[in-house]
């Protein structure tokens, strides 16, 4: 495709899922997925952030259920909520902050249902995480989160460093410049990403039919 035919394309306009993986709806996490989103709205992205909430969460028991649903067999409210707005999102940014060098595991717990009960909302978007530490554990918490998306078939959007914010006191994250400059730049290459998917100049690759292997015979 040429550089006209590329600017003759309308693009339509799109949307980023961010979810706060905190208990803390304005702490440290929530202000960085909003410098995230501040870029990408720059860039004419629509954002929503989305935050799990203080209420327990239902982990995945294994049940299989949702392979005959399409759907958790669990119907709480905020796994509803999330894999509703699934549907419609066109990127995918998760946050969380760092609890004994992992992510919440509230967070986990709820990505644990949806990335297995709903591929077909995750197939082909864009996705990122990002860390809140206080010191460490940031980098581990990050590949954990890494994961669920190189399981799915997102590609993965990068920045200028990992994905990583530090702070402990809610506000703190403020007084980090270049964590506040990763998420700017992660954001802006989520919506050149997003952007150039979207003209389809080159099509989805057609899957194979699925192969699994088990080890144990």
């Amino acid at each position: 495709m040429d550089g006209l035919a590329y600017l003759c394309i309308k693009l339509e306009k799109m949307k980023v899922l961010l979810i706060n993986g905190s208990p803390k709806k304005q702490g440290n996490t929530f202000l960085a997925l909003s410098e995230v989103a501040s870029a990408l709205e720059a860039n004419g992205v629509e954002t929503e952030i989305v935050s799990i909430g203080l209420k327990a969460v239902q982990g995945c028991i294994a049940c299989n259920k949702c392979n005959e649903l399409d759907r958790c067999i669990f119907q709480d409210d905020l796994y509803n909520t999330v894999r509703e707005k699934l549907k419609d999102a066109d990127g995918l940014v998760v946050g969380t902050p760092v609890y004994y060098a992992g992510p919440n595991g509230s967070l986990c717990a709820l990505l644990d249902r949806l990335f297995y009960s709903c591929p077909e909302f995750l197939v082909y978007k864009p996705a990122a995480s990002i860390a809140v530490c206080r010191r460490g554990g940031a980098s581990a918490a990050f590949d954990r989160l890494n994961k669920y998306f190189t399981i799915s078939n997102m590609p993965v959007v990068s920045s200028q460093y990992w994905n990583i914010i530090h702070g402990l006191l809610p506000g703190e994250v403020a007084q980090d410049e270049e964590g506040l400059q990763v998420m700017r730049t992660l954001g802006n290459n989520m919506a050149w990403l997003l952007k150039n998917l979207q003209t389809k100049a080159v099509p989805i690759p057609e899957p194979e039919e699925r192969v699994t292997t088990n080890f144990i015979r």
